[in-house]
């Protein structure tokens, strides 16, 4: 196979044919048996002439990464670490409680006030950003979350853009008057919460030992009242021990959420709950089987809002290709609680990742520093891998601390969702269209002989 088509083409099957996914551009093809024949030849015996003229047959010709790194991007979003310090004692805590190896610490509403206009000095008038509120948990310092609020939106609004609100909780401490301010600015919400209550309670009991189920479940109810705010989510932390995930993922979407995901523990303080590189194998298995539940469901118009899996779908439709995995360090920052900034909320206190303060501004410098050492074609292995433009290189966290342990689990699970992709768009091409109205009167999918 030549290194040519080895980096950048990948051959996939469904259950309605055969497929060819190109890296460049995140482009699918459906080939008849035939030529994937013909094409799984090639790969193996082609020479890069014979490439070449494959590409030309493809229409390959604009390349979508550029190889040198972007220019630095204006600042369009912070996450305020508002609380550095959480009411509960959860086991896997990449962010050590919230202290991030540190003592705990909030955030003075000057901070927080400084953290909005440095926001909108760095977006320039009339754009749109984005102000999250993180912790520990972030409604132990509810205060600044609600001056924060109102003072981002009407500065926005002078500016002449909007401001749009997210929050990550443990909900356990959820105030009916937090309840609607979260309804009010129409917030995204993301509450963690790990399943029903024997799994939850065993890995998130509070500082007593006391399970934190029935807190949360309260303050979720509080949350999804009436409408709720704009978006709710379940973050569902998976480790070693969490058991089977479909009945788990069941168990959280009963809870009325918009949908749920699941992210593993690769970064802990308790490191026999991190993934080993063998746990991969196990949790691709259990994420196949929970994105299968979640594609029959769409074939039979029906809900089941796996987020990783529907996620994944519509960045394969829309062609999605980034050279990196997400916008920290360019145009995301993180502040913390004393105004320092940092590439984003999981690298708050790391000095590694330091990138100024809310007084003097982002350090361009160490931003473009950043975004040309880490763009996915110049890391290893990534460089040479056909799912590189839409894993990015992998979380920065993770993989300064772990390294790339999990690479072969995100080749098998975006390889599983082209293939899911290329099914639903054969036998329910108008969930793509408009996935809304996918769930309203109409025929479940004509079944493929």
């Amino acid at each position: 196979m030549t290194t040519r088509l080895r980096e950048n083409y990948k051959l996939i099957e469904s259950g309605v044919g055969h497929h060819l996914f190109a890296t460049n551009g995140s482009r699918v093809f459906d080939l008849d048996a035939a030529t994937a024949d013909r094409v799984a030849a090639l790969f193996v015996n082609g020479s890069d002439d014979d490439a070449g003229r494959f590409e030309g047959a493809l229409g390959i010709e604009h390349q979508f990464i550029e190889s040198q790194a972007p220019e630095v991007p204006p600042l369009r979003a912070l996450s305020l670490n508002v609380a550095q310090a959480c009411n509960l004692g959860c086991k896997y805590c990449y962010a050590d409680e919230g202290l991030f190896g540190g003592k705990a610490r909030s955030m003075s509403v000057d901070t927080a006030k400084a953290s909005v206009d440095r926001l909108m000095a760095e977006a320039g008038p009339g754009a749109d950003v984005v102000v999250g509120f993180m912790g520990g948990e972030p409604l132990l310092n509810r205060k600044v979350v609600h001056e924060a609020t109102a003072y981002a939106a009407a500065a926005a609004a002078k500016a002449g853009g909007r401001a749009k609100f997210t929050i990550t909780t443990n909900a356990t401490t959820v105030r009916d008057e937090d309840a609607q301010l979260f309804r009010d600015h129409r917030f995204m919400v993301t509450v963690s919460l790990d399943g029903g209550r024997e799994v939850n309670d065993r890995m998130r009991p509070d500082h007593r030992g006391r399970g934190s189920y029935d807190r949360a479940l309260a303050g979720l109810r509080r949350i999804v009242a009436e409408d709720g705010p704009g978006h709710v989510a379940a973050r569902i932390t998976v480790t070693r021990g969490s058991g089977d995930l479909l009945d788990i993922l069941r168990d959280v979407l009963a809870l009325g959420v918009g949908d749920a995901g699941f992210a593993p523990v690769q970064v802990s303080p308790d490191t026999a709950l991190e993934f080993q590189r063998d746990d991969f194998a196990w949790f691709l298995d259990q994420m196949k089987r929970c994105g299968a539940a979640s594609r029959d469901a769409l074939l039979h118009r029906e809900r089941f809002p796996f987020s990783n899996f529907e996620t994944a779908l519509h960045e394969i439709h829309r062609g999605s290709h980034r050279p990196y995995p997400c916008g920290a360090g360019a145009a995301y920052l993180s502040v913390n609680a004393d105004g320092g900034l940092y590439g984003c909320h999981r690298l708050v206190d790391d000095p590694n990742w330091a990138m100024g303060d809310v007084a003097t501004g982002p350090d361009d410098a160490v931003r473009a520093a950043h975004l040309d050492r880490r763009h996915v074609d110049r890391q290893e292995p990534c460089k040479s891998c056909w799912a590189r433009y839409l894993c990015g290189g992998g979380c920065y966290h993770e993989v300064d601390r772990r390294g790339r342990i999990h690479c072969d689990y995100v080749r098998g699970w975006l390889e599983f969702c082209i293939a899911a992709y290329a099914e639903l768009c054969t036998r329910i091409p108008d969930y793509f269209v408009d996935p809304e109205n996918h769930f309203q009167a109409g025929p479940e999918a004509a079944p493929i002989n």
